[in-house]
């Protein structure tokens, strides 16, 4: 049974050794099995019936030299590698290497001649390692030891130098933590011509300290920044209602980015001033001109969809009087001027181009006195509506800034006022000629309260333009225009003169600026202002000549 299930190779061997002789070793040479393995020795000629040749004393110490150069071969090893003594071999050690976590080890670059081929399956092999945090290095040349690659991290982010701005008499302010800060103040004395704005002028000297403070933020997220200026203007010798008046108007904006497209825009601000000289909601009789004051806070969120952006906001601020002090020792409340007001605005813009973005704005607001009428019993709570169309502009940094027109109305409780409506307008641009010439265009239009009986409100319209000319680098010339108008209000009646009473205002004026360094600079200033009114015995025109030192850091 064992005979007739062996293969049939292993029968034709069998009968070859029962026949004997050559033949037989000859047909086992060819009939045998292709895939067995070859053995070290041959079975049909045992080492026992090999003759063996006497070997010279030279060849058996070059064998020997050979068995030294190489490692025993395993017990029962033959050409197959099989070992079988399952002898544990000794790992090799691998050779460990400082790396810099902060930094990245790169292979030095090698000719493509020069670069050897690498396995096939070294990626695979690499792969299925899952080291996926280590990179292969390619193969050193012969008789360079190998390059190791560390773990592959990216550098942290540097912190942003102080880059020095491109005017080298610029301010440049001081490095506060999170913040820069740009402190400066104004020495300015004059001479003005007419500080009263009367029609009949009376000259007095005068000196004005101004200092300001701007804050700016340079993080990677979020937005803070302040622009805070005030100054104190004195007369001497002064007139009755001393002229003599502070003033000050602080910003403080910040942005907060929530996400991507995203954003909460939060805001405040404070404005300290008086009624402008020879203005008819002065009171009679005034020993020193009342102080006002104008606070509020705005809150709103913007929103980013790809080219378009919508926003909305929510804004309050009140207006307080100081009283009237009157030259008879008495006091007068104006506690009818004070108000309250609130606001809402939504606004929807489309980029066009990176430099080009339109814009339609809506704003709904209410103003609310603390008396419900006034001294001469009028009612002056009212509700606005404005409604504007515009563009903010980018254009490769000659031309930025906003610009805007619109239409607006108010409607007042007292049905003895009239709607008040019109056309307004707002702009901000700054053009950047070229290197040695900026042209500034400001613009406004508000609709502002009055005390004045039968006049609802002023219309305050007033717009600018200003030419910078750099003669030098530290010498800078100026020329400034501007016009404005105040439109009061109401139907003219017997005894009342301010009803329907318009103001136009012109201005000129020419300066020189001197840049000593960046710390110290002297400025001069010569200013001329007319109005004209519809209105008799009110025209006036002032003259005003300034000299000033401002120190920056």
């Amino acid at each position: 049974m064992h005979l007739l299930t062996a293969a049939p190779g292993a029968l034709l061997i069998a009968a070859a050794c029962l026949a004997g002789g050559a033949p037989a070793r000859a047909q086992v040479a060819v009939d045998a099995d292709p895939f067995a393995p070859t053995l070290q020795t041959d079975p049909s000629q045992p080492p026992r019936f090999r003759k063996v040749t006497p070997q010279t004393q030279t060849q058996r110490q070059k064998q020997d030299q050979q068995f030294q150069s190489l490692a025993p071969p395993p017990s029962g090893a033959g050409t197959t590698g099989f070992d079988s003594t399952n002898t544990p071999k000794a790992k090799k050690k691998r050779k460990r290497t400082t790396s810099n976590s902060d930094q990245t080890t790169i292979a030095p670059a090698l000719p493509s001649s020069s670069v050897p081929q690498t396995d096939p399956t070294a990626p695979a092999q690499q792969a299925a390692s899952g080291n996926a945090a280590y990179a292969q290095a390619p193969a050193a040349p012969p008789g360079e030891p190998p390059v190791e690659i560390g773990p592959i991290r990216k550098k942290p982010p540097k912190r942003k130098a102080h880059v020095e701005p491109d005017d080298p008499y610029a301010q440049l302010g001081i490095r506060a933590g999170g913040f820069d800060l740009y402190p400066a103040i104004e020495l300015i004395g004059g001479y003005a011509s007419n500080p009263g704005a009367e029609s009949t002028p009376h000259g007095a000297a005068l000196y004005t300290i101004a200092p300001e403070l701007r804050a700016q933020s340079h993080w990677d997220r979020h937005e803070l920044k302040a622009d805070l200026r005030g100054s104190y203007t004195g007369y001497s010798p002064d007139e009755t209602p001393t002229l003599s008046r502070p003033y000050f108007n602080g910003k403080v904006d910040g942005r907060i980015d929530v996400h991507d497209g995203t954003q909460l825009n939060l805001g405040s601000r404070v404005l300290v001033s008086t009624d402008n000289p020879g203005s008819p909601n002065l009171q009679a009789g005034l020993s020193k001109l009342p102080v006002f004051a104008t606070y509020g806070g705005s809150a709103g969120v913007t929103q980013r969809f790809n080219r378009v952006e919508v926003s909305l906001k929510g804004d309050a601020q009140r207006t307080a009087y100081q009283d009237s002090q009157l030259t008879d020792g008495t006091t007068a409340s104006n506690k009818d001027r004070d108000y309250n007001q609130y606001s809402a605005v939504l606004r929807g813009g489309y980029e066009m181009s990176p430099g080009l973005k339109p814009f339609v704005e809506i704003d709904l607001d209410t103003r609310v006195h603390d008396l419900d009428t006034d001294s001469f019993g009028y009612q002056r709570n009212s509700h606005g509506l404005s409604g504007s169309a515009g563009a903010t502009f980018e254009m490769s940094r000659l031309l930025t800034g906003e610009a805007s027109i619109g239409y607006v109305t108010r409607n007042y409780e007292d049905p003895r006022f009239d709607r008040l409506s019109g056309l307004i307008g707002s702009a901000s641009l700054i053009w950047t000629a070229d290197a040695l010439n900026t042209v500034k265009f400001t613009a406004s239009s508000t609709i502002g309260e009055s005390s004045v009986p039968g006049v609802p409100g002023v219309f305050y319209r007033d717009a600018g333009l200003q030419w910078d000319h750099a003669f030098r680098r530290w010498l800078i010339g100026t020329l400034k225009a501007g016009i404005g108008q105040d439109a009061y209000q109401g139907t003219p009646s017997p005894g009342n003169d301010v009803a329907g009473r318009t103001d136009n205002r012109y201005s000129a004026g020419v300066g020189l600026t001197y840049k000593l360094d960046r710390t110290v600079q002297i400025k001069g200033e010569f200013q001329q202002q007319w109005l004209r009114s519809n209105v008799s015995g009110v025209d006036y025109t002032a003259s005003t000549f300034l000299v000033g030192l401002r120190l920056q850091r």
